[in-house]
């Protein structure tokens, strides 16, 4: 009877064992966004008028819903028509060399605009630990642009993979900044970073360069 009863005590230990790690995979795991808003809304005259750099000092800090991180997302890098064509240019319409991060509470991820997803990144908490002003970890969203070294190689040029990269990085970031207008949302770019910390995390490559932060919050 001792021996049954250990048996059915490790088999009921195992189970749980094995649904707690099924639980915090798919706590983790990838994310389909909802499909992001591309009609309707603030005309872009009024978006312009309306865009601003919100106060680091009262930074908004009620985290976004997933529609409008979706929207935010795609405004910066999406698909806008068939199968290679973007909301912001690439340099003879290559794919896009500039990866985008979001940091949350839940996590990491970064955003695969070819499926509209977030792919899963880390499970940690990073806000805290990627910029050098105070109020950076105050935003329930950071984003994180980074120039993708692998992706540029194809410009086969240091001094033009620099220059697009920033280049794209420019009008990624206006367009968030506009999308956050439209949608009511607090934004502003960061370019005072922490580079190492932040390729440590993403466990990016040596030639990856941080470029900067755009805070997103409502």
């Amino acid at each position: 009877m001792k021996r049954s009863t250990t048996a059915l005590f490790l088999i009921a230990f195992i189970a749980a064992v094995i649904i707690a790690g099924i639980s915090a995979t798919e706590a983790h795991a990838d994310k389909k966004l909802p499909a992001p808003q591309t009609s309707g809304g603030m005309g872009l005259f009024e978006a312009l008028k309306k865009r601003q750099s919100a106060p680091g000092g009262d930074f908004p800090t009620a985290d976004l819903s997933d529609a409008e991180l979706a929207n935010a997302l795609w405004a910066a890098t999406g698909l806008n028509r068939g199968e290679n064509g973007w909301t912001v240019p690439m340099d003879r319409g290559l794919p896009p060399y500039v990866d985008v991060y979001a940091a949350l509470p839940s996590g990491v991820f970064r955003y695969d605009w070819k499926a509209h997803s977030l792919l899963d990144v880390s499970k940690k908490d990073i806000r805290p630990n990627i910029g050098l002003q105070n109020f950076v970890a105050q935003a329930p969203c950071s984003l994180i642009f980074v120039a993708n070294s692998e992706s540029l190689s194809a410009i086969k040029n240091e001094t033009l993979m620099l220059q697009f990269s920033a280049v794209a990085a420019g009008a990624m970031t206006q367009d968030v900044y506009l999308a956050a207008a439209a949608m009511g949302l607090g934004a502003r770019y960061i370019h005072s970073i922490k580079e190492a910390e932040i390729k440590r995390e993403l466990a990016l490559n040596d030639a990856d360069s941080v470029i900067c932060l755009m805070l997103l919050g409502k």
